[in-house]
């Protein structure tokens, strides 16, 4: 991360009622899943929020940098500002909550800018989840990489994406595969690199997210604290720092892709899948614009040499045994 302050001299807003002059003298550079993101801003509350998403990541691709501006002004409710509304109209998005509170991303051109006003900065979460870590995140997966809805565990140099809907056990199971040994890269969400010839994905192996019933399958989550997401929905949050032993790793060659299927009385199989109807799934969830779609399609195209199975399963232990064997070489997929 660098941070400088230049002399900037602030404008007049009576001469200036866009506030597209308006000075915003802070700026930092920070780099959200190893891309440079320049943050430019009149608020540090803004720098320290952004420090809390980013400031332990370092810089490793080297891609033009994106940029963030984010001006903070006076006004509107004391509340809370509403869970913002996103629109998009060709390379271009848009983030509402209300008249003081919306941002625009130039999908294009790598740039996006927010206005805010102080209460939505009092009200951290709220600012990283709906308008700082949205906005780059956007930027990232628009621009430079595609984001699945996935979790990612590497076993014996062979990497894996674990798929599926909201409950499937993506983030239970990859955190007792890195429990046993295997390399942890994210829980829930990777993003496929478009720069690279293989398929291979950058995630978040800093943190790992769980729902509350998760502390009944690993005892050291017992005792720690809920965390209140922005969207509502409780959790237990918890730096791979304080899991004594896991191992982790930015990113991941992709060699097996996974569909979990767990079910209450089954036993755990690997049951081969069409590459075809897998990688349609994956194509329902791309940006819905023809020009991005585009480039994010024919980067879905790398996945096409990796194998795609359906996991069955009933519980974690024998789910990792099932995997271990796969990556092993030596599993055989159950017909």
């Amino acid at each position: 991360m660098r941070i400088g302050i230049p002399n900037v001299a602030v404008t007049d807003p009576d001469s200036d009622p866009l506030l597209s002059k308006l000075a915003l003298p802070l700026h930092a550079v920070f780099y959200p899943l190893g891309f440079a993101v320049e943050i430019t801003t009149n608020a540090q509350e803004v720098l320290d929020a952004a420090r809390e998403c980013w400031g332990h990541l370092h810089q490793r691709r080297a891609n033009p940098m994106l940029q963030l501006r984010i001006g903070v002004t006076d006004g509107g409710s004391t509340d809370c500002p509403p869970r913002p509304v996103v629109r998009a109209q060709r390379h271009l998005l848009s983030i509402v909550a209300d008249a003081h509170n919306h941002a625009v991303c130039d999908l294009k051109a790598g740039f996006a800018f927010a206005w805010l006003n102080h209460v939505a900065l009092r009200h951290r979460s709220y600012l990283r989840y709906h308008f700082m870590e949205s906005m780059a995140l956007v930027l990232i997966s628009t621009s430079y990489a595609t984001a699945l809805h996935a979790a990612c565990v590497s076993r014996h140099g062979r990497g894996m994406l674990l798929c599926g809907d909201s409950g499937a056990g993506k983030s239970s199971l990859s955190y007792a595969c890195a429990r046993a040994g295997w390399t942890y890269t994210s829980d829930d969400a990777s993003y496929l690199l478009h720069d690279s010839d293989q398929p291979r994905v950058i995630g978040n192996p800093h943190q790992v997210r769980f729902r509350p019933s998760a502390s009944d399958l690993f005892p050291e989550l017992i005792g720690r604290n809920l965390t209140p997401r922005a969207e509502g929905k409780p959790s237990i949050e918890v730096p791979t720092s304080e899991l004594p032993g896991l191992i982790t790793a930015d990113e991941a060659s992709i060699h097996y892709i996974i569909f979990l299927n767990r079910q209450p009385s089954a036993v755990a199989e690997l049951l081969p899948l069409p590459k075809a109807t897998t990688l349609q799934r994956f194509h329902q969830s791309l940006y819905p614009v023809e020009e991005i779609q585009q480039s994010q399609a024919a980067t879905l195209q790398h996945l096409s040499a990796t194998e795609m199975y359906e996991l069955r399963y009933r519980d974690l232990h024998h789910a990792v045994d099932c995997l271990e064997l796969l990556a092993r070489g030596t599993g055989r997929p159950i017909v």
